[in-house]
């Protein structure tokens, strides 16, 4: 692989390899083309490449010299001579990354924090070396803490010291109604385990982590959302499954509404977790590492195969579901098959109040099989929950039975 996949002019391939740069284009090449550049893509972000090689020469300057300074230099020259596209500041941040993994340029500058960053980098740390927390768990935690602290104290470094019961309070009287009950227990719980966290180190002397109110939030008290299987279906059907995008996202679909898989499991879903023979899945915890297997039924074998045959780029990834767009990686965090899900639900016009990978997937799956006679330690096998009050939650939605339980109302119905 080299730039040749790209370039075939001989002259133009001989000013690809000009100046201080020129050495190393053929390995920027191969990488783009292992990452499923098509050729016009890949070739105008080797001519960012070329270009840079040649103002470093006009420069006097090398390879060694090449940071995030000097990449901010360059990008206003090209801004000052229209130069500038879309894909220059990505383009040239991939350079200086394989740069920097062979050896040529300085590793990435330690930046100076101030207190506030200072004190929600050492809480990060404590959350995934102490506690073990998953990154994006982790993010959700930060959100909080920087928030509080940037409120606390807008312009001056933390003086914990000053820190009082008062002050946490009234953090969470402002922020209790930003958003559900849900999130609001959340935003509670994150940030007692930060002044946990400050009291264990010494920031502070008094337990405030007692100090932060409760938020009502009653466990089982919400009815779950749910599809009916003819919504389900509906859905389905509305994949357009004769490209590739409609290919991955049936695949993803089924996934969810057949075996109920998280919208993480899905990410996270290798080559190596499909056993073909035995028809079975092997899924991987993020947090635990613990692997748990589930069958593979012939309906999702079905779309798994078209997609890998006939919708999947080629990539050096193990991930199943790749990004259809190069870099051909898999996607960055579970979101995306909340937004396969949304989008596939509105374009179909279901009629749903919510629209999710949970909605389309477990809570529908589970509600279903409740209906046909399922009970719910089989549901909550399937669903791999352990603690049963996960899946108590489903008995609420089989009215049917409900009703045998009820009395009958005092006087008759009027």
């Amino acid at each position: 692989m080299s730039i040749v996949a790209f370039v075939t002019y001989p002259k133009v391939l001989r000013s690809m390899h000009q100046g201080p740069l020129g050495e190393y284009i053929d390995l920027y090449a191969a990488q783009l083309e292992q990452q499923g550049y098509r050729r016009e893509m890949g070739r105008r972000r080797i001519k960012v490449v070329a270009d840079l090689s040649r103002w470093l020469e006009h420069k006097k300057l090398t390879a060694n010299d090449i940071d995030e300074g000097l990449l901010d230099r360059y990008c206003r020259y090209r801004r000052r001579y229209n130069y500038v596209d879309t894909f220059d500041h990505s383009a040239l941040g991939r350079l200086l990354a394989l740069l920097r993994d062979i050896g040529v340029c300085r590793p990435r500058p330690l930046v100076l924090l101030d207190a506030r960053e200072q004190a929600a980098e050492d809480f990060k740390q404590y959350l995934s070396e102490k506690i073990g927390l998953a990154p994006a768990t982790i993010v959700r935690y930060l959100r909080t803490v920087r928030r509080f602290v940037r409120e606390l104290f807008p312009n001056t470094a933390p003086c914990w010291t000053e820190l009082s019961a008062a002050h946490v309070i009234d953090f969470v009287e402002r922020h209790a109604h930003d958003h559900g009950p849900y999130e609001a227990h959340s935003m509670c719980s994150r940030l007692r385990s930060f002044l946990r966290f400050l009291r264990r180190h010494g920031k502070i002397e008094g337990d405030l982590a007692s100090a932060v109110p409760s938020v009502a939030r009653w466990k089982l008290s919400a009815l779950p959302g749910f599809l009916t299987p003819e919504q389900v279906q509906q859905a389905l059907s509305h994949c357009d499954r004769q490209g590739a995008i409609g290919k991955r996202d049936y695949a993803i679909l089924l996934l969810l509404a057949r075996l109920g898989l998280r919208a993480n499991e899905i990410v996270t879903l290798t080559l190596d977790g499909i056993d073909w023979r035995s028809g079975q899945l092997t899924l991987r915890h993020t947090k635990t590492e613990e692997k748990a297997h589930l069958p593979l039924p012939a309906e999702v074998g079905e779309a798994l195969v078209d997609y890998l045959q006939n919708g999947r780029p080629n990539s050096v990834s193990r991930r199943v579901f790749l990004r259809v767009r190069a870099p051909h990686i898999g996607f960055s965090d579970s979101s995306r098959i909340y937004w396969i899900a949304r989008k596939t639900l509105t374009h179909a016009g279901v009629d749903t109040p919510s629209k999710g990978s949970h909605l389309f997937g477990r809570h529908s799956l589970a509600t279903h099989l409740l209906r046909q006679g399922a009970s719910l330690s089989e549901i909550g096998q399937l669903l791999r929950h352990k603690d049963l009050n996960s899946t108590r939650i489903y008995a609420k939605v089989d009215l049917t039975a409900l009703r045998t339980l009820a009395f009958p109302w005092p006087g008759g119905v009027q």
